[in-house]
């Protein structure tokens, strides 16, 4: 299993909530064809087809434990997948 397939089934899992790194969940949102920008510590992510807007903001290294569950929720919402 490769490192993107292990940081998606991370935020799936819902066990490691806590320890995501920021800058991995911005990862995963860009290996997903996000579109994204940033406006100071924000980091606004779109995409096409996909009517929710994520706003997210490092607390510290990691990223907010409700912001996961955000993304977590969206990807199974939208049925989103990692674009190799």
């Amino acid at each position: 299993m490769g490192k993107k397939d292990k940081l998606l089934n991370s935020v799936l899992s819902g066990k490691k909530d806590k320890n995501i790194l920021f800058t991995d969940l911005c990862k995963l949102l860009d290996m997903m064809e996000f579109d994204g920008r940033i406006n100071g510590s924000h980091h606004i992510y779109h995409k096409d087809k996909v009517d929710d807007i994520l706003n997210l903001q490092p607390e510290g290294k990691l990223a907010k434990p409700y912001q996961v569950r955000q993304v977590r929720e969206l990807i199974k919402k939208y049925d989103l997948e990692i674009k190799k």
